[in-house]
């Protein structure tokens, strides 16, 4: 979240950064205008009557010494009120200050200044492509038909079990979520420097809240009652638990220096409340899917110079799988409110005759650090400050499989294996149908 500080310091200025963010509404700045003055107000009344007792307590030393005992209980009376009226004051301040925090819950992030502007995804920006599109002697099939026609995926039994927008692997799909689940881990960890962590895949409030999942997207997530008192949510991304790993947390000289970086695979689990109707066929947008998800802790001074290397790290899983990408920057429109930058990587599936989004890479600046206060300190003694956090899928795996059954199909509808992944397949070169 942003710092209510700072937004309230210079809320014109906030107003016209946010308002690059088509669809904004910026009456919530009206009430934290509000809010500021009350606090202002506030702090002036409580600086006004420390003054106050501060006066008055020099005068009582005169006061104790040459005063009658009437004028000394008088004296005592006016110090409990005043010490009183300030407690009031304060809490008053620490009250409004709570309101504003919620409100800060509820504003996006600002757009960095290199964000281009724009209403949606059409206005997003192709930064660079790589490889070219592959081309066939047969219309290519979309992964739905293909893998259906493997005997490899089944979506009615699936629905039997949990209802539409779920899915059943068997043999060598099944086998393929896997191998690449430890391709591309072992290729953050071994390449790219990550360190793998195995997370819980049920969290608590204060963890979806630190991300920025609670309260504004909370029709998404899956909750989970486990109590009265508590409540769990299924993860809707490892971004979730591996970034409040440091929840509440001051990262000092004495850890390792920044970055901290780790890479983690879960399931992730997703209402798509806003998706009715969208992507209703096949894997792109399911309930449940697997993902391997990379999370760093930067040094502001070189966070963008990370979300390039985070790209990067990305980017390599797909040429390594030998899949033809586009890299897109995204507009004001179609960034997330958590983000203040991000790129799309975009793979093309011929059978849709389409690029789809397979990995998303975001900057959130002290957003969520803030949210989730995480701190580091580059001296013992000195003052504590906010990191930056920056995510990006490394790869969605579902969405890789879609890919490979779509880019790397044969013309009698089996699907060939890339080299890469082949010694996690047991040797399997080509997939060939089970019916």
């Amino acid at each position: 979240m942003l710092d209510f500080r700072d937004v309230g310091a210079d809320l014109e200025g906030y107003r016209a950064k946010l308002s690059r963010r088509p669809g904004f509404d910026d009456a919530v700045l009206d009430a934290v205008t509000a809010l500021w003055t009350r606090r202002s107000d506030a702090i002036g009344r409580t600086q006004r009557l420390q003054e106050e007792k501060n006066t008055q307590g020099k005068a009582m030393k005169v006061l104790f010494q040459k005063g009658t005992d009437e004028e000394k209980a008088q004296a005592r009376v006016a110090q409990r009120e005043l010490s009183q009226a300030i407690k009031d004051a304060d809490a008053e301040v620490l009250a409004v200050e709570g309101e504003l925090v919620s409100l800060m819950l509820e504003i996006p992030n600002v757009p960095h200044p290199s964000v281009p502007e724009g209403d949606g995804e059409d206005d997003n920006k192709e930064v660079r492509q790589w490889g070219t599109k592959p081309s066939f002697t047969f219309t290519p099939k979309d992964h739905v038909t293909l893998g259906e026609g493997l005997g490899m995926l089944d979506f009615e039994r699936a629905a039997k079990l949990a209802g539409a927008r779920f899915v059943v692997e068997y043999d060598d799909l099944a086998r393929m979520e896997r191998a690449l689940a430890a391709f591309m881990l072992d290729t953050h960890v071994r390449e790219h420097g990550y360190r793998e962590v195995a997370v819980p895949y049920l969290v608590n409030s204060t963890a979806l809240t630190g991300t920025g999942q609670l309260p504004k997207f909370e029709e998404d997530q899956f909750r989970v009652p486990f109590s009265e008192a508590t409540d769990y949510w299924l993860v809707p991304t490892a971004e979730v638990p591996v970034t409040n790993l440091y929840h509440d947390q001051i990262l000092g000289p004495e850890d390792p220096s920044l970055p901290h970086a780790y890479c983690a695979h879960t399931p992730c689990f997703r209402k798509e409340a806003g998706s009715a109707g969208r992507d209703t066929r096949g894997l792109i947008r399911l309930h449940q899917f697997n993902k391997v998800e990379l999370v760093r802790f930067e040094h502001p001074d070189r966070s963008y110079q990370a979300l390039d290397e985070l790209v990067d790290h990305a980017e390599n899983i797909l040429k390594k799988l030998e899949l033809h990408y586009r890299v897109m920057l995204l507009c004001t429109g179609d960034i997330s409110s958590n983000a203040a930058k991000c790129y799309d990587l975009e793979v093309w599936l011929p059978g849709q005759n389409r690029y789809r989004e397979i990995s998303s890479c975001s900057n959130f600046e002290a957003f969520q650090a803030r949210r989730a206060k995480i701190r580091f300190k580059e001296e013992k003694k000195g003052k504590p400050r906010l990191l930056h956090t920056l995510n990006g899928s490394g790869l969605a795996i579902g969405r890789t499989l879609v890919a490979l059954l779509e880019q790397h199909q044969l013309a009698d509808g089996s699907i060939r294996i890339p080299k890469v992944l082949r010694p996690y397949m047991g040797g399997t070169e080509v997939v060939n149908s089970r019916l």
